[in-house]
């Protein structure tokens, strides 16, 4: 099951006034969980009726991290989870199985979420080897959330060990391996974008909305340096025996590694 999705940044209103606001925090806190729960909109309204008028109006981000007018995403920090920040379209796009993320001049959502790394960083104070970090989007039926968000946090530390053994795989051919006894299929590439951009790599053989529905991806990187090392693209679909429509739990939102380093 997917983790539910919110971000309503605590905002203390009262700076004299510690106790208060911790209990504002967590009544806020609680309420914005519940509302990702029954709300499978409420991240869009973050985005559309909060972060992008803000930002608008004020040259502000408002409750977002940060708001990118021109490439049309904002960043987010997830509510749950001490690293977790959410990549998120500025235009009303599903999820993985919308034909937007294949249009010919879509935005690359995976670049820009990898290029926003730094902020899961600055959460744990440190910076991370690329293989340690790791984005992810979860499947129609694996999501709380009908607005499309990419996942930006830390790796678990075995699953990056286990994943060390594509590090030099031939770019461009899918390899299968079990991870956490969920079966997936690992390709390394070299670039994420065009040729390389994930949801397009996934495409060329799910190549209907339907068959995309289904569908997880991870990234990370194959090594130390992606910029050298290149990626690993980490797909299953439910549809395949012991696959998975999540590869959610193959992050770690705790970030141990960071305190391991």
């Amino acid at each position: 099951m997917t983790t539910p999705t919110s971000a309503c940044p605590p905002r203390p209103f009262f700076r004299n006034a510690a106790r208060l606001a911790t209990v504002l925090v967590l009544v806020l806190a609680a309420a914005c969980a519940r509302l990702a729960t029954v709300d499978s909109n409420a991240l869009w309204k973050i985005v559309d009726m909060r972060c992008v008028p803000s930002q608008q109006a004020t040259g502000t981000p408002g409750q977002c991290t940060n708001v990118d007018l021109d490439k049309r995403y904002v960043i987010l920090k997830d509510i749950l989870g001490r690293s977790q920040y959410l990549l998120i379209p500025t235009d009303r796009i599903t999820g993985i199985e919308s034909p937007a993320v294949l249009a010919p001049h879509a935005q690359d959502y995976w670049v820009d979420a990898w290029g926003s790394r730094h902020y899961v960083e600055s959460a744990v104070g440190r910076t991370l080897p690329d293989n340690q970090l790791g984005l992810e989007i979860n499947s129609e039926y694996r999501r709380s959330q009908n607005q499309l968000h990419i996942h930006i946090d830390c790796m678990r530390r075995d699953v990056s060990a286990a994943l060390a053994r594509h590090a030099n795989d031939a770019p461009g051919k899918w390899q299968w391996d079990t991870l956490d006894g969920t079966r997936y299929r690992i390709m390394r590439v070299t670039a994420l974008s065009e040729a390389g951009n994930p949801f397009r790599v996934v495409a060329r053989d799910n190549q209907h909305a339907a068959a995309m529905a289904t569908q997880t991806i991870l990234v990370t990187g194959a090594g130390p340096s992606a910029a050298t090392d290149g990626w690993l693209i980490v797909n299953s679909g439910t549809e395949v025996d012991d696959g998975s429509g999540t590869a959610e739990g193959l992050l770690d939102h705790a970030c141990r590694v960071a305190d391991a380093a």
